[in-house]
């Protein structure tokens, strides 16, 4: 089971988020053909390690908080309010960061 630690209401179930992206994947939908939409919808990079990624708390709060996952074993390493600075870890050199 993943839990994710909500900042706002604390440890629950990923059952009540849905994920909302990777995090630093941006679009633009005016300027996009209808190929790199498709691709910015469906396409995704899904590496083995640790990611960045948004979650929208559709069950509890309705916030957006960004996290750090290990796709390998869903470990979530941090949790943060959407928007506010991501804490500085030794992956970041593994996640692009």
């Amino acid at each position: 089971m993943l839990v994710i630690d909500c900042p706002y209401c604390g440890p629950r179930n990923s059952t009540e988020f849905r994920h909302a992206g990777e995090a630093g994947k941006s679009r633009d939908v005016a300027n996009s053909t209808p190929a790199e939409w498709r691709r910015y919808l469906y396409e995704f990079n899904n590496p083995l390690g640790w990611v960045r990624e948004h979650w929208f708390h559709s069950s509890g709060c309705r916030r957006y908080i960004s996290s750090e996952r290990h796709t390998g074993n869903n470990e979530v390493r941090w949790v943060v309010p959407f928007g506010t600075p991501a804490p500085s870890t030794t992956s970041d050199k593994e996640t692009g960061a």
